[in-house]
């Protein structure tokens, strides 16, 4: 038997708003935690790093059916690799752009990438991979993009998500950091604004974080990253 429409615009209303909320809270948690993940001890960020990934990614598999439903196949594999590897390409004119013409571009990029120096590499592909990639895209487009979207529409909601997710990088005080989590964030929320799966944009930002930060950096930067102590 099919459910009464009046029935079903109840539950409709009851979904938005709890989504609404959902959004509201998970903002108002990323920049909480963000700012407490790169403003605390920064022998201890990839630890903060994880936790923030647990705590959002929680969030979104609790209040989002899109979080809950991905999944990974051929082609998500596919696609995911071929959006990494754009994004890599893309990255690589930032990167040269960056040094030459913003000033402190340079050291703002070897800045970022002292983190990979903390802990072994190892360890930190390990939380790339496993939590703290998965982690940003559930949330990121899983939970704030699929929110903002059935709000204000597909193109203008990814537009608003893509503002977000590079806003909450402000706190940091590195403007390349800032730009870099922009392009990004528009580059994925572009995807799945157009149709991408879920699952293939997680493969593309696992993909992405590892190979950018600890196999093949952009561009030349001082000394070697030696596996640190755990």
């Amino acid at each position: 038997m099919a459910e009464p429409t009046g029935r079903r615009r109840v539950r409709s209303a009851a979904d938005e708003g709890a989504a609404g909320g959902a959004l509201a809270v998970g903002l108002v948690a990323a920049q909480v935690a963000f700012a407490a993940t790169f403003r605390g001890p920064r022998e201890r960020f990839w630890q903060r790093m994880t936790l923030t990934g647990l705590g959002l990614g929680s969030l979104a598999l609790a209040t989002s059916r899109a979080a809950r439903r991905v999944h990974i196949g051929p082609t998500e594999v596919g696609l995911g690799l071929a959006s990494a590897a754009a994004l890599y390409g893309t990255f690589k004119v930032g990167d040269a752009f960056a040094r030459r013409f913003v000033p402190g571009g340079a050291a703002q990029i070897q800045d970022i990438y002292t983190l990979r120096t903390i802990r072994s590499r190892p360890e930190i592909a390990a939380r790339l991979a496993t939590i703290i990639g998965p982690a940003e895209e559930l949330f990121w487009r899983g939970l704030v993009q699929e929110a903002l979207m059935r709000k204000f529409g597909r193109w203008r909601g990814a537009a608003l998500a893509a503002t977000a997710y590079g806003g909450v990088h402000v706190v940091t005080g590195n403007f390349t950091l800032f730009g870099a989590a922009g392009i990004a964030g528009a580059h994925w929320c572009a995807l799945y604004a157009a149709g991408v799966p879920l699952g293939a944009l997680v493969v593309s930002h696992v993909t992405w974080d590892v190979w950018i930060f600890l196999v093949q950096p952009t561009g030349e930067i001082t000394g070697r990253p030696e596996d640190a102590a755990a």
